[in-house]
């Protein structure tokens, strides 16, 4: 079996939001520095995916400086740095052909957000018939405030807010969503304990 990992827009971009401030996992950067030196020491290829919303203006805009890893996740030459607009990692990117082009037969999927773009991978890398494995622990999110809320408030205003979903809320909701359906749950130990 083939296998790759695919980094899911671990970025500075979200660094420059107020709401990182209350993520689920601050240190998530090193939970998947973990992942990736495995993945090298295997010998499997390892992808990098960076969201971009290109004129935005936003945390998102390549022309702001913050669309790259995160400290202490470098790229080595030879793997992809691959460039998304959308929620999936597929979208538009040419992954599937790469991967397809590897022999590739397995996925690791971590990064942020847990329950958008990261979610939104596995499933879609489950739907292209890739036997997926969802690191839960090396992602991170943010508290979702309820449908209808204000845009715009203060981040204590929507952790005050007894209709925002907390970040534990948010993990638990995208494991059940995914165990057993698109993916293998596992966490960053286990992974790297099993060979």
């Amino acid at each position: 079996m083939s296998r790759a990992l695919v980094v899911v827009d671990a970025q500075k971009s979200f660094l420059r939001r107020e709401s990182w401030r209350a993520s689920s996992n601050p240190d998530v950067a090193d939970d998947v520095a973990a992942l990736v030196a495995h993945a090298r020491g295997r010998g499997d290829r390892v992808v990098w995916v960076l969201h971009t919303e290109p004129g935005t203006g936003g945390v998102f805009d390549p022309a702001l400086g913050s669309v790259e890893p995160l400290d202490g996740l470098e790229p080595r030459g030879g793997e992809p740095v691959l460039r998304k607009t959308v929620h999936s990692a597929f979208g538009g990117t040419g992954l599937h052909a790469l991967l397809q082009g590897w022999g590739v037969t397995e996925v690791a999927v971590c990064g942020i957000r847990t329950e958008q773009c990261c979610e939104t991978t596995a499933r879609a890398a489950s739907d292209l018939g890739y036997g997926v494995v969802f690191v839960v622990d090396a992602t991170a999110t943010e508290p979702i405030p309820a449908p209808g809320s204000p845009p715009g408030r203060p981040l204590e205003e929507v952790l005050a807010d007894p209709l925002t979903l907390g970040t534990d809320a948010v993990v638990t909701r995208t494991v059940y969503a995914l165990s057993g359906r698109f993916a293998r749950i596992a966490t960053v130990a286990e992974v790297v304990g099993v060979d």
